[in-house]
């Protein structure tokens, strides 16, 4: 088994090594795992309150401006 020195790989080796230990796994893992049961609850929450007129969908570029006007 490979060992991994981390204390001597750069941030951009560590997120490459991320990028391939997720991409390893995912290809094993079944959907519960990946898509846990809350979130999709939460999902289905929402989807049904956008069906229903209870909210709406805010432009991210907007919504981030008015956040940073907000707390800058």
């Amino acid at each position: 088994m490979a060992v991994l020195k981390l204390e001597e790989m750069t941030t951009s080796q560590k997120l490459m090594a991320m990028e391939e230990l997720w991409e390893d796994m995912s290809k094993n893992l079944d959907d519960e795992i990946l898509t846990p049961k809350w979130h999709k609850t939460v999902l289905a929450e929402r989807e049904n309150q956008l069906e229903n007129g209870e909210t709406t969908f805010e432009n991210f570029d907007t919504a981030k401006e008015e956040l940073l006007k907000k707390f800058a």
